[in-house]
């Protein structure tokens, strides 16, 4: 049994890698998995990236490094060459996009803040994959609601990732299921949000992870019914579910 002092130790080694979202109950597992598997193939471009979110003030926002690798890796899979990312941040998991998909990929990114985004522009811009972005500063519905009321954009896309304002998902969801090509995916992250979506009710929880846990549970519930799609939750990250459109 752990001494309190080593169950002291143990909290305290918790989120020390930036975008340590880790469900898995050891830390010391998750730091195997990064130093075995994931620093050694992470492209320099994108250690660099991680590297300067390191120092900005709300680095827990990006993309894990473990998510990155498999968020480039699955883009290689399904040979995704249009794609769509809601929520940018300094752009991690959008490098990770840009380095996956081809040459003439293209990459629509929107984000509300573009100076969390021009401060990894730089390292994109290096990395030689900025031309295959197009970045939009605001709110995403309203482009979203365009693109379905213009028509040219229905089943167009081979890939869409949403991390973003948690109580829109279900509204994303309504609009980009239409965008999405049959056979192409949506994933949406932190469906696992910090694992309360099973903790109880009255459990202490950080005031934005309760806030958004219901939209979270909400939205979880809305796929899991959705004859329109297969769906596959993984806890990678804090939680990525993945929906390939069917019909």
């Amino acid at each position: 049994m752990a001494t309190n002092g080593e169950e002291q130790q143990s909290q305290a080694g918790r989120h020390q890698e930036v975008g340590h979202k880790s469900l898995l109950q050891s830390d010391a597992l998750y730091q195997y998995i990064l130093e075995t598997s994931v620093y050694p193939r992470e492209p320099e471009c994108m250690k660099e990236l991680r590297e300067v979110t390191a120092k900005h003030p709300w680095n827990i926002m990006t993309t894990s490094a473990d998510e990155g690798q498999f968020l480039n890796m699955l883009l290689k899979l399904v040979n995704a060459k249009n794609t769509m990312e809601i929520g940018v941040y300094t752009g991690y998991s959008l490098l990770a996009t840009a380095l996956a998909i081809p040459e003439d990929g293209k990459i629509l990114a929107m984000d509300i803040n573009r100076e969390n985004y021009e401060l990894g522009l730089p390292v994109i811009q290096k990395a030689g994959v900025a031309h295959k972005i197009d970045f939009k500063e605001g709110p995403a519905l309203p482009v979203l609601d365009q693109m379905i009321e213009d028509g040219k954009c229905h089943g167009s896309f081979d890939f869409i990732f949403v991390d973003a304002d948690k109580d829109n998902y279900i509204n994303y969801h309504k609009r980009l299921i239409e965008l999405v090509k049959v056979g192409g995916l949506i994933g949406y992250d932190n469906t696992l949000w910090n694992g309360s979506v099973v903790a109880p009710p009255d459990a202490p929880m950080r005031k934005y992870v309760r806030y958004y846990r219901d939209f979270v549970l909400e939205l979880n519930k809305a796929l899991a019914a959705d004859p329109r799609i297969e769906i596959c939750m993984l806890p990678v990250g804090d939680g990525i579910t993945l929906c390939r459109r069917i019909q």
